[in-house]
């Protein structure tokens, strides 16, 4: 069963959904059931990619991560519980974007380490 705003990518030509509504089918493309990507919530490596929330500002991990033609930030997406905004991003630009509002959560998705989310940590 997929579940609302999950991510699937398919493994053979590289398309990538979100589900805007839960369904109970598996996703198929190229004639394949596409794989969940997980998100992931804590660093490893060298490389940082959990979004780092800064009043209406993400930027991506705690020192910036490349934007290489090989390696980058394909998007930013932000949600604060009542809207929901992404941005995408090309190689050279900074790994970071600007919303209209203060996120509450933040997703990233990594063109090679696939995705990464982080919460606002409560305030007070």
């Amino acid at each position: 069963m997929t579940e609302k705003l999950e991510i699937y990518k398919c493994e053979i030509c590289g398309n990538i959904v979100e589900v805007l509504y839960e369904g109970a089918e598996t996703l198929v493309c190229c004639g394949e059931p596409m794989i969940l990507i997980e998100e992931k919530i804590s660093d490893e490596g060298k490389e940082k990619h959990v979004p780092v929330i800064d009043n209406n500002k993400v930027k991506v991990g705690s020192i910036p991560h490349p934007m290489q033609e090989d390696h980058f930030i394909e998007w930013i997406e932000a949600s604060n519980g009542k809207e929901t905004s992404r941005i995408f991003l090309k190689f050279g630009q900074k790994p970071e974007a600007e919303f209209t509002f203060k996120p509450k959560y933040a997703r990233i998705h990594c063109n090679i380490h696939g995705l990464w989310k982080s919460e606002q940590k409560n305030e007070g």
